[in-house]
């Protein structure tokens, strides 16, 4: 089969920097549906984008697609023939296929039979089929707002300039977005800005890196990687790489080059997080720290140039960021000038949800919720109602209004200025956490208990109203709230219950002392279940990810344990428990004594009469069992749920031999009953764990 490399490129003005790898996947992966929709054979397809291009390059794409059995099916047989004749239907279709009617065949299956045209379609050139393919992958691209340009009606993320289409060395003459295709690529815009005549892909990547511009994301980004680190011990430091920052600076250089500049240590004084932000957000530089993890008096930016004057970039920077290190002290300081409870009046005129009061009611219903947990898990209850009321507070002030991200980050440093306890500022910060996948949770009691309580006042609080999330929307990110609960909960060996958690925060919401008007609710019971499941639902996709099956999640659902903590404990268990040899044989018994019990008409006792127990196999199974309730039930009561399973696989020997020499439903009425109630008490032992009648093999 003849193959060759086909290259498209579109040059373009800016592209933005965030969504440079999104767009390029996209039409990576809609050029790749087209070829293969098209039966184009080809080999991988990678991308390359900076800011002025989007590009492709496909290896070993089939010069032709292949030729195509095509199979139309006509009218039924009953309704093509009358009295022996072709109806007008069947001569239509015959007509629609460009054959006469004796050209047509019949297809007779078990579902009926049709009149049927099959005939062998020809193979199409690639260079025929890619300007279709490459327009379609366009129009479906994820571009919420495309512009227009010039006189044409062509629409895009950012006017394009330039489009190259090369398959080996020959030019595929099309239009892409108005674009007539062309060999000429650019470089860089100020370094090589010459035009430049490609003979084929090959030469495409080693030309523009001739011409200044790195077109790899990845080598890009790892080349910036590499040079800002190299920054740091220039200055005595460690440079600080923010993988996101990372991204969005490597989507607005085509040719990297780091620089470090310098700032007056008096902006020292500035907490290093709202310098770092500053920097960050308004500037993307680079910051460094000492060995301690202490800002030092330096920024990293990268130049889109190899400038024959570095000193002279260097110092416009230092220019630059100056008024914003400025901006960021004077926040600092006039924030300081006001307490941190001195905001709350400004609380009560801002909306947190317009069904659920205002941000200070709510900061009321968390201070009373977060007391209560404080109880619960050896926290200080009066230290909680006071980081609570202090929580939004710093929502107030200049510079959380500035830089939202450090909402808490400041919280925490004007309560410290203002004399508060150390943990209750460290509360202040905590709460938020954790803020994204894998991020840190809070250390001190009085921070999980303010976590905790500002997270399921607002998952109450939205679910009470019946605003849960649902498909993509979730607005109050409900999905991150939840996960961020059942972590702290979790890996923090806190035993609380979700069921009495979400009855406190709803308790909050009905007392009219702490709102001015307590809103409408779902009834209670249809909260506390809907939300209890969401909670719980969290827990699959967390457990997947860590490998353990679906299976075994199931199989403690379908207990329903409302304490993260010990469905966690019964997880871990379950999951250990599934790979032992007598797993499978005491899941399948499991099952089949479900399946006993569930047919079983009217009540089935508990009792186990000794006088009844007629078999030495059940005899053998009744030891066993009644030893074993009594052992586990102080096992079960400190939640060591291995350790119990561990006991329960010894009954597979005997569970055996009791189904292979024992008839259940037996014609004696209370021997039957007898043997019921064995098996009803020793299908709760396992049930004290989890439904492992539920693994499957």
């Amino acid at each position: 089969m003849d193959t060759r490399k086909l290259l498209i490129e579109l040059g373009t003005e800016e592209l933005p920097a965030k969504v440079q790898v999104k767009l390029a996947e996209a039409w990576r992966d809609g050029v790749a549906r087209g070829l293969d929709d098209a039966g184009l054979a080809h080999g991988e397809i990678a991308y390359y984008v900076s800011p002025r291009r989007l590009a492709l390059m496909v290896a070993d794409l089939a010069t032709t697609s292949p030729d195509r059995a095509v199979e139309k099916r006509g009218p039924a047989l009953n309704a093509a023939y009358k009295d022996g004749v072709p109806t007008q239907a069947a001569l239509g279709f015959a007509r629609s296929c460009g054959v006469e009617f004796d050209a047509l065949e019949k297809l007779e299956t078990d579902k009926g039979a049709w009149l049927v045209f099959r005939s062998l379609e020809a193979g199409k050139p690639a260079a025929a089929l890619m300007p279709e393919i490459v327009k379609k992958a366009l129009s479906q691209l994820p571009i919420p707002k495309p512009m227009r340009w010039g006189a044409g009606k062509a629409e895009f993320i950012r006017p394009v300039h330039w489009a190259v289409m090369l398959f080996g060395t020959e030019l595929i003459e099309t239009e892409i977005l108005g674009i007539p295709t062309g060999r000429q690529t650019y470089g860089h815009r100020f370094m090589a800005p010459e035009a430049i005549a490609l003979a084929s892909p090959d030469e495409y990547l080693s030309k523009l890196k001739a011409a200044k511009v790195e077109a790899q994301f990845k080598l890009r980004r790892d080349a910036i990687r590499a040079q800002v680190i190299a920054e740091g011990p220039k200055h005595h430091g460690i440079s600080v790489i923010d993988e996101e920052l990372l991204d969005e600076v490597t989507g607005l250089v085509e040719w990297p080059v780091a620089l470090t500049g310098k700032f007056e240590p008096e902006f020292l004084a500035v907490p290093a997080e709202a310098l770092i932000a500053t920097m960050k957000d308004n500037q993307k530089y680079f910051h460094i720290v000492d060995s301690n993890g202490k800002l030092l008096p330096y920024f990293i930016t990268l130049a889109n140039l190899e400038s024959t004057n570095p000193a002279s970039v260097i110092a416009g920077n230092e220019r630059v960021v100056r008024p914003r290190l400025t901006d960021a002290k004077f926040f600092f300081e006039t924030d300081r000038k006001q307490p941190l409870a001195a905001r709350w009046p400004a609380l009560e005129k801002v909306v947190f949800q317009t069904q659920l009061g205002t941000t200070a009611e709510k900061c009321t219903r968390v201070a009373e919720l977060a007391a209560f947990i404080a109880g619960k898990i050896g926290a200080d209850p009066e230290l909680a109602r006071r980081a609570a009321r202090l929580s939004k507070c710093d929502l107030m002030t200049n510079m959380v209004n500035e830089f939202p991200e450090l909402q808490g980050v400041m919280g925490m440093h004007y309560a410290r200025h203002d004399g508060e306890g150390e943990d209750v500022a460290m509360a202040l910060f905590e709460q938020y956490l954790p803020r994204y996948a894998g991020d840190a949770l809070p250390s001190g009691k009085l921070g999980m208990a303010l976590a905790i309580a500002d997270k399921v006042d607002t998952l109450t609080g939205i679910f009470g109203i019946a605003q849960a999330p649902t498909g993509d929307k979730d607005p109050f990110a409900l999905r991150r709230a939840a996960i961020g609960l059942l972590r702290i909960l979790v890996e923090n060996r806190l035993g609380l219950d979700l069921v009495e958690l979400i009855a406190a925060a709803l308790s909050n919401y009905a007392n009219g002392e702490l709102m001015a008007h307590p809103p409408k609710f779902i009834t209670a019971e249809e909260l506390k279940t809907q939300l209890v499941d969401f909670l719980l639902g969290r827990f699959r996709a967390a457990y997947t990810e860590a490998g353990i099956g679906a299976d075994v999640v199931q199989a403690v659902l379908a207990r329903r344990p409302t304490a993260p903590l010990d469905f966690d404990a019964r997880v871990q268990a379950v999951a250990w428990f599934r790979e032992l040899p007598e797993a499978e044989a005491l899941a399948a018994a499991n099952k089949r004594v479900a399946n006993i019990l569930a047919k079983v008409e009217g009540e089935i006792g508990t009792t186990v009469a000794p006088a009844l127990l007629a078999e030495g196999a059940e005899r053998a199974l009744a030891e066993a069992v009644l030893g074993l309730e009594t052992e586990l039930t102080p096992v079960f009561a400190r939640h060591d749920y291995r350790t119990a399973l561990g006991r329960l696989a010894s009954l597979r020997e005997t569970v055996d031999r009791y189904f292979d020499e024992v008839m259940v439903n037996t014609e004696d009425a209370a021997v039957r009953a007898n043997r019921l109630a064995l098996l009803s008490r020793l299908r709760g032992l396992f049930l004290a764990v989890a439904d492992i009648s539920l693994l499957q093999k």
